[in-house]
């Protein structure tokens, strides 16, 4: 029994109950996420709205989540992580209610800056930081990469899941004649009722996810603070280039610039989100053999020359295959960057560093999208892609240089 190679459960069975409903409901949130990145631009073309007001909007949703979890983590420490879950599928059922009745930009703005929409198909929202905290406090520390690449593929193949989910609404309306807008309405209404599900799974969480951060240091981040604010600025970097190129906008790209329909862009990224998935099974693995800062690094580079190169396909089927190659590699990084923020601070500030850590990565990834709107709105040409591979590429070596001597340090 263990988290290691070899035939096993997806979960070993000494993982605690309320682990598990952590991951569940990620994954349900997961879905909803997944269907409705891929459907957002479609849609709010749909609605009449341009190119650059949809990169404004995708960059306000970001912005509101940013603030949020800002706001949570700076006033969160003495609140029950079980409240901070469920007042947030609250908001997550307001929010796609918000998207099924309104129509011009402005209402529409105000709801995406206000709620939790992601438009990133992974996760860029204030669930996040205190998911994270509760699985480091439930899980043996050597087990802690393998069971946050289990948090993260679950949640990666329920997002690729929800993307191909997100051509239903255009089958119903051809197979039975209802109009299109409407049933794209109905798939934000879709993304309400998996909040309502991911809510009753928090509800059944155990006091156990208290932890002990209720009675953590007066000031955040006492001992640590220097090396998360460092590892706080590299993530936003990779952040702002990862905002150029976030689901939503890259599905933009590909109707602007190849004319693919819905149907297709759903296939695309369920088997994008597949591969990302399954992907970040082999980091702890690799992890183990290399160390935790090479594995972000060496997987992620050539993830981004990859990205670079599918801005020059002249072709779908081209740029599309580029694409795929980029998210077999791009999310393995993942599951070792988590366990080492984690490693690198004391158990009582984990919260505190995942929330730090997240929070300029939502801000920095929510500057850029609004660029790639207006320069889709000049030229179909891949330039967000090149400006995001580029960006990422130097994320990468400024965090070899600057952390590979702290794990070496720690002995990770």
């Amino acid at each position: 029994m263990g988290y290691g190679p070899g035939p096993m459960r997806w979960f070993p069975e000494s993982t605690p109950a309320d682990a598990r409903r952590v991951v569940l409901a990620r994954a349900v949130r997961a879905f909803a996420d997944g269907a409705v990145s891929v459907l957002l631009a479609s849609y709010l073309s749909q609605l009449g709205l341009t190119p650059f007001q949809i990169g404004a909007l995708v960059t306000g949703t970001l912005v509101g989540s940013a603030a949020l979890t800002l706001a949570v983590g700076l006033t969160g420490a003495t609140r029950s992580r079980r409240t901070i879950l469920l007042a947030a599928t609250l908001l997550m059922i307001a929010t796609g209610l918000g998207f099924a009745s309104m129509t011009a930009f402005v209402p529409l703005l105000a709801v995406g800056v206000m709620g939790t929409l992601n438009p990133t198909g992974g996760d860029v929202s204030v669930f996040l930081p205190t998911e994270q905290a509760i699985l480091a406090d439930v899980a043996p520390p050597p087990h802690l990469t393998a069971l946050f690449a289990r948090y993260n593929v679950t949640a990666n193949l329920a997002g690729a899941l929800g993307a191909l989910a997100s051509a239903l609404p255009t089958l119903v309306a051809s197979r039975f004649d209802v109009d299109l807008l409407a049933a794209n309405r109905g798939a934000f209404v879709g993304y309400a009722l998996m909040a309502l599900a991911a809510g009753s799974i928090y509800r059944r969480m155990s006091p156990a996810v208290e932890g002990s951060h209720t009675r953590g240091p007066a000031v955040p981040l006492a001992k640590s603070r220097a090396v998360v604010l460092r590892l706080a600025a590299l993530f936003s970097l990779d952040s702002a280039a990862g905002g150029l190129v976030v689901q939503s906008l890259l599905a933009l790209w590909l109707f602007r610039r190849f004319g693919i329909s819905v149907e297709t862009a759903a296939t695309v990224f369920f088997g994008a989100n597949l591969l990302a998935g399954f992907s970040q099974l082999a980091s702890p693995l690799l992890a183990a053999r290399i160390g935790l800062v090479p594995t972000m690094v060496f997987t992620h580079i050539p993830a981004n020359v990859f990205l670079i190169l599918a801005a020059f396909m002249p072709t779908a089927p081209l740029a599309i295959l580029f694409l795929l190659l980029r998210m077999s590699l791009s999310q393995m990084d993942v599951p070792a960057r988590q366990s080492f923020v984690m490693a690198v601070v004391p158990p009582e500030e984990r919260a505190a560093a995942a929330t730090v850590t997240n929070v300029p990565r939502s801000l920095a990834s929510a500057t850029t999208p609004l660029v790639t709107g207006w320069l889709l709105g000049l030229s179909t040409f891949g330039w967000p892609l090149i400006f995001a591979g580029v960006g990422k590429i130097l994320y990468d070596l400024s965090l070899l240089a600057q952390f590979r001597h702290m794990e070496r340090k720690k002995g990770e």
